[in-house]
């Protein structure tokens, strides 16, 4: 039977539809996987309270992630925005229990506007019990700096160490991603061996909602699919460069990538990598 590798992504459901679980589910259909997703908060601002988020029980967690394993299974996992220390052991616990090999943990800690999401127990959780469970985690560069404990990042070798020092939290691969420099987007992944560089146009947009949730979802969905970890983030990489390429905003407000964009317009650009031992 040929049937499409599955992918279940953990995360807080994005209601403009440009970020978390929306963005996610777009971005697996568009590479042709199975979609499923265990909702662990809500985010949308209430008009009078202005409330932001609103968290899920841990049994209706539970029960999501139950449900998903019993009638479809999964080849791969994600996980984005757990918001609590609580959710974190409870989705580390899961995953221990799981039979899947490819799991992409994308440590959502910290806002486009730099506000932090995550307590500092939530961030000792997250380095404590989930990240040693990953293939791969994929920081940005305020995420890499809260995890190696406030260390400045502002350059590419400054990248390059951050991906050797994080990789002694356990994950067998480290992507730290290098969108917030000057110049070409760069991101810099390491294994424990081999530095590996991608490089790509850096694209002059603010239509950039939901691109770090696109680029590590594009990630589960190539390993679901069968491909090495190098492989896997160099599509995905292709995959979101051209999302954003093709960004839009229906309002003033900051707007989402295109997740249709590649299949649409084809391949917008070639990512430069280069390996360094």
């Amino acid at each position: 039977m040929n049937y499409p590798s599955r992918v279940i992504t953990i995360a807080g459901s994005a209601a403009g539809g440009s970020a978390g679980i929306q963005a996610d589910l777009k971005t697996f259909q568009e590479l042709d996987v199975y979609g499923m997703s265990v909702v662990t908060a809500i985010v949308g601002r209430h008009p009078e309270t202005n409330k932001n988020v609103h968290p899920q029980t841990l049994e209706a967690i539970e029960a999501q992630f139950s449900t998903a394993m019993k009638q479809v299974g999964a080849d791969g996992l994600k996980t984005g925005m757990l918001f609590s220390k609580d959710v974190i052991e409870m989705v580390a616990k899961l995953i221990k229990h799981a039979s899947i090999d490819n799991i992409v943990v994308d440590p959502v800690m910290v806002g486009k506007l730099d506000s932090k999401l995550l307590e500092d127990d939530a961030i000792e959780a997250l380095k404590n019990n989930l990240i040693p469970l990953a293939t791969i985690i994929t920081p940005n560069i305020p995420e890499a700096s809260f995890l190696l404990d406030g260390r400045e990042l502002s350059s590419v070798d400054d990248l390059k160490q951050a991906a050797i020092d994080l990789h002694h939290l356990g994950a067998n691969y480290v992507l730290v991603k290098g969108g917030r420099l000057q110049g070409p987007a760069v991101d810099v992944l390491y294994d424990g061996e081999t530095i590996t560089v991608y490089e790509a146009p850096r694209i002059d947009t603010v239509n950039t909602s939901g691109a770090g949730c696109t680029y590590s979802a594009a990630i589960a969905a190539n390993l679901a699919k069968g491909k090495p970890v190098t492989e896997a983030v160099l599509l995905a990489k292709n995959f979101v460069t051209t999302a954003i390429e093709h960004g839009f905003s229906y309002t003033e407000m900051v707007g989402p990538t295109y997740h249709a964009a590649e299949r649409k317009y084809g391949e917008a650009h070639k990512i430069k990598v280069n390996k360094l031992t």
